[in-house]
């Protein structure tokens, strides 16, 4: 009997896992094309000299703030398409998409404001005035490029909840392949062209932006998976009624990923008083978990399309099974990188650094960042469960507890060991502490975030069984 009945109670299972690998494969190769953009301008300006380095990276850690923030204030559209997708209503999406343009642009402005209001700060963090003024400049050259990455983002989240993911790894491929070849121009001076060092980072990669955008509205227009959705067939002011609806959807989500990445960056700039050593192996670390982060995050992106659509078709038990399926997949997968980094940890660390002392920092934190790969799967992968239901207030406030309430006052606690605090070790762990900290709030967020997807999925199949009850 269970040979028989096994095969038919998995293929739903297996269905929904070829489903989603086929929506996230394409997203998860153009996340990592995106991320390459910041390594070849950290990679390329060090070849300039270590001033220019410092400028780009310097700018790049406000840059990369101020960019994630916007990226996850724009997945609001995401989920109104899915729910629209869903609900079959087709005629509504184009209205929507132009008006998360609209809105695209109002965030856009306002983060290219607040990126060069930023540069006011390089100015009493004790750097040098040479690198104070690169890393200022950085910033005002690359901020014009945040109009178009928003607006990006908008037609981002329309492609993706149709489907539509193949153009978003071809154009990212493309990002990165402009970034690296007007870097070689900018950058070096070659060919002619001006040797701009830091500052031809910042153009290439805001003329990149722009470009990227362009190339999404050519693929929108020419590409006949749109004519169904087809948003640019007139032109219409914005509605701010709508806009303001897609603010309270997204911004939850926008302030939830700012406190994720300014936790890291802080915790970055707390590392740096314990010395070379720690410094860099906390950032080669960091760097590689955030690269295997990229995984489950797209699992994310496509769970939370997928659960958007069942959703709208007014199916919510189905948006509860896809929803665990992708938890499960993140889930796996989390377990199998948690166990190659710490098989593998001395030769990840080798890759990077050829300093003895760096590698064997390197290979101790890496052993913590094995702890969080399921937690931090886990996380990722119900919080944007939630966020297909459009209920994104309470994963913004899990992970802002776990990390600015649990994270880095346990990890200051335990890495600096103030002498003021009743609790504390007997020394400092340093850099360990901070980690420790980060394995005990994701843990923390995963089990919260686990407990509300749930509650969240059985209150809409309650809702939805008492709606379909007829009246008495």
């Amino acid at each position: 009997m269970t040979a028989t009945t096994t095969p038919a109670t998995t293929a739903p299972v297996r269905a929904e896992i070829a489903t989603l690998w086929r929506l996230s494969w394409p997203m998860l190769v153009g996340q990592l094309a995106t991320v390459g953009m910041g390594v070849a301008d950290v990679a390329m300006t060090g070849h300039v000299s270590a001033e220019e380095l410092a400028a780009v990276s310097l700018g790049t850690s406000v840059w990369s703030i101020v960019l994630v923030t916007v990226m996850g204030t724009m997945m609001a559209i995401n989920t109104v398409v899915a729910h629209e997708i869903g609900a079959a209503r087709y005629d509504q999406i184009p209205h929507s998409v132009r008006q998360s343009l609209w809105k695209g642009a109002l965030v856009g402005l306002v983060a290219c404001l607040f990126a060069n209001l930023c540069t006011l700060l390089f100015d009493h963090v004790g750097l040098e005035q040479p690198v104070a003024d690169r890393a200022s400049l950085f910033l005002h050259v690359i901020s014009l490029g945040m109009p178009a990455f928003a607006c990006y983002r908008a037609l981002y989240g329309y492609t993706t909840s149709i489907n539509q993911t193949i153009p978003i790894m071809w154009i990212a491929i493309f990002g990165l392949l402009f970034n690296v070849a007007s870097n070689w121009l900018l950058v070096y001076g070659n060919w002619g062209f001006p040797a701009l060092g830091a500052v031809g980072c910042a153009v290439s990669t805001a003329v990149g932006m722009w470009l990227m955008l362009g190339a999404m509205v050519f693929w929108i227009k020419y590409s006949p998976a749109y004519r169904l959705t087809y948003p640019f067939t007139g032109w219409e002011g914005p509605d701010w009624t709508e806009i303001g609806q897609m603010l309270r959807l997204g911004l939850p989500i926008g302030v939830t990923y700012f406190a994720e990445v300014s936790a890291f960056g802080l915790i970055s700039l707390l590392v740096a008083r314990f010395g070379v050593v720690a410094v860099s192996s906390h950032q080669v670390a960091l760097n590689f978990a955030s690269l295997v982060f990229m995984v489950p995050l797209s699992f994310s992106i496509g769970m939370m399309t997928r659960v958007g659509q069942a959703m709208g078709e007014g199916s919510p038990e189905r948006a509860r099974f896809v929803g665990w399926v992708g938890v499960g997949m993140s889930v796996a997968f989390g377990a199998l990188s948690a166990l190659f980094i710490a098989l593998f940890r001395w030769e990840i660390a080798a890759m990077y650094t050829s300093d003895p002392a760096v590698q064997a920092a390197c290979a101790h934190l890496l052993l913590f960042a094995a702890l969080f790969q399921l937690s931090d799967a886990t996380q990722v992968a119900t919080a944007s469960a939630i966020r297909g239901y459009q209920v994104t207030r309470p994963p913004m406030i899990i992970q802002l507890v776990a990390f600015w309430g649990v994270s880095l006052p346990l990890g200051c606690i335990l890495g600096l060991a103030p002498q003021w605090f009743p609790w504390v070790p007997a020394a400092p762990m340093q850099t360990t502490g901070f980690w420790i900290g980060l394995v005990v709030a994701l843990t923390i967020a995963a089990v919260l975030l686990t407990w509300s997807f749930e509650q969240v999925a059985r209150q809409r199949i309650r809702e939805g069984a008492a709606a379909r009850k007829p009246a008495v």
